[in-house]
């Protein structure tokens, strides 16, 4: 399969108006979307829908999108500034084809991002990003345009949210109101902004706001799930039962406690884990995380009957891992939550229910609730590098990092996790062991050892070409 020139592991994302994200690319985009659409001769209707976050550079993007799949003769339904979740459910719920998301999530405004959901809700397989590479660079394709008579129609609808919030809300049952707690959000001036204040409020909750006067430049600066000090501010202040900040896009969240502290987001992962077991609601008695998630959720989990099932880094492998295997819960530490029985990506709403849900089962404070999970001590050391030679090929960090392995494997209680960035001339060491001291020393040892590797290996073969 060709090299990706366009797509990543999210769909498109750059700074606005450089190549890649330019209104040509945009465009052509579009076309190419409505193009594929009628080739495939899809039984859905003849729709693509589009939402964004609210960047600046969001009013361009769509419209540059919008221009190309209406020029094919395919209608658009634009649905303005709403969380990526709410693109994936309306792109099933209204029969379209597919669904398209501008936003670049938790970046700075600067930059700007496409992302595609197919019929199903689900994000596109890298065989149709392909697809689609392969006719946005086809000039010859692309001007095949349609007849005056069944060029597109864009609309634009800002009542249909309503559909969203409903669905969202019944991850709450009825007997099982918000009414008595007070809830802190930080809307991160982002896609969130008009909507989960709304339902939060709909539910009955008393709630405090920041993070909800977008300008278009002001999206995840200095507020949201990266930057929580003002969340934890708004929570001491107001006394809440819980603190909630969304990512520019609300596809993730991060969560502060009662008293203004930050809760790990395994610690999360292990208290949904564990409500929806003893619900009877864990398919497989199993949750997905990625291979970043600390080595506490096994130790959590497992004693409890839970199965943990681990993924490369990335929301979409985790959904993979989880249709592949049957489950119906998975996430990242880093905030993404994906309940397959409500929706088909991470939703960082629908995440913020679920644990005001055990909150309330529970009748216990999240920071009671969150002594769930003590977490393995844990050192993460990032080292450059001048090339990133493999692993196999360095024999001395090699026979070091077997015999920590071996010697984990043993005690069963650490681990270590060694590779290379896949944007930076980086080697990323990540161990986890009993003590601080021991994790740090041995995460040290092996990138020294590493550095020290490539050295002598580029001195013994210096014409090599390495990537």
């Amino acid at each position: 399969m060709a090299k990706r020139q366009l797509f990543g592991t999210d769909g498109i994302r750059g700074r606005a108006n450089v190549y890649p994200m330019t209104v040509e690319i945009a465009l052509a985009l579009g076309k190419s979307l409505a193009f594929l659409m009628r080739t495939d001769h899809s039984n859905r209707d003849n729709l693509v829908v589009i939402g964004k976050d609210t960047r600046l550079s969001g009013y361009c993007f769509e419209q540059a999108i919008a221009a190309g799949i209406c020029s094919m003769g395919t209608d658009v339904l634009l649905l303005g500034p709403m969380p990526t979740p709410a693109i994936a459910y309306f792109t099933k719920e209204e029969n379209a084809y597919a669904g398209v998301v501008v936003s670049a999530s938790h970046n700075p405004y600067e930059d700007n991002g496409i992302k595609l959901f197919g019929p199903d809700g689900f994000k596109f397989p890298d065989e149709t990003e392909h697809r689609l590479e392969d006719l946005i660079f086809d000039p010859k394709t692309l001007n095949k345009g349609t007849s005056m008579d069944h060029i597109g129609q864009a609309k634009r609808d800002d009542t249909i949210i309503n559909k969203y919030i409903t669905s969202v809300k019944k991850v709450l049952p009825d007997s099982m109101p918000l009414k008595g707690l007070r809830i802190a959000l930080d809307c991160a001036n982002g896609a969130a902004y008009r909507v989960a204040p709304k339902i939060f409020r709909e539910l009955g909750a008393e709630v405090h706001v920041i993070g909800v006067e977008p300008n278009g430049r002001n999206i995840n600066h200095q507020s949201g799930a990266l930057f929580p000090q003002s969340l934890q501010a708004l929570v001491r202040k107001s006394g809440a039962n819980i603190g909630i900040a969304f990512d520019g896009d609300a596809d993730r969240c991060l969560f502060v406690d009662e008293k203004g502290d930050i809760v790990g987001g395994d610690a999360v992962i292990a208290l949904i884990a564990k409500d929806l077991h003893e619900q009877g609601k864990l398919k497989n008695d199993t949750v997905v995380a990625t291979i970043m998630s600390n080595l506490s959720l096994e130790k959590t989990l497992n004693p409890l009957g839970i199965k943990v099932e681990r993924t490369d880094v990335g929301d979409r492998y985790v959904v993979e891992k989880m249709r592949e295997d049957g489950c119906i819960f998975g996430g990242e530490e880093s905030g993404h939550l994906v309940f397959l029985d409500h929706c088909t990506t991470g939703d960082g709403i629908l995440s913020a229910l679920s644990i005001l849900g055990v909150m309330l089962r529970a009748q216990v404070a999240v920071s009671k609730l969150t002594e769930i999970l003590v977490p393995v001590p844990r050192a993460l050391i990032n080292k450059e590098v001048s090339q990133k030679v493999p692993l196999e090929k360095l024999p001395n960090a090699r026979n070091l990092i077997n015999r920590i392995n071996a010697r984990f494997s043993r005690d069963g209680d650490g681990r270590s996790l060694i590779r290379y960035s896949g944007t930076e001339n980086k080697i990323r060491v990540l161990i986890e062991g009993p003590t601080q001291e021991l994790a740090r020393s041995l995460a040290q040892e092996i990138a020294d050892q590493v550095v020290e590797d490539i050295g002598e290996y580029l001195r013994k073969s210096p014409s090599t070409p390495h990537g």
